[in-house]
């Protein structure tokens, strides 16, 4: 899986309108669709979460006291670049319309 920094990117954070019926091109039902884009919502901000939580962990000064908060100015750069990314349901909604997504339906494949 591609870094998803670079993949969204070029995406616009702010939420537009979005055609239903476009929308329910992929699956012919609304819910399906929707259903299928929380899922990789729900995956992606696990993901950068995750990704997140890595990077400033290379910055974790352990210390007895709370007295001692240092700042580090990449720590908080880094931080601001990952609040600056578009939502996760804005991305998955991308990448869906954009056939980037790959599903199945579960009840299909139990029919065979």
């Amino acid at each position: 899986m591609a870094d998803i920094k670079t993949r969204v990117q070029r995406l616009d954070p702010n939420v537009s309108a979005i055609d239903v019926k476009g929308l329910a091109s992929g699956t012919n039902n609304v819910y399906e669709a929707l259903a299928v884009i929380s899922k990789r919502a729900n995956r992606l901000q696990v993901d950068i979460k995750e990704e997140l939580k890595a990077k400033l962990e290379e910055f974790e000064v352990v210390s007895d006291t709370i007295e001692e908060i240092q700042e580090n100015k990449e720590q908080i750069e880094i931080s601001k670049f990952y609040e600056r990314l578009p939502n996760p349901a804005l991305i998955a909604t991308y990448e869906y319309l954009n056939g980037g997504l790959q599903y199945r339906d579960r009840d299909e494949d139990l029919d065979q």
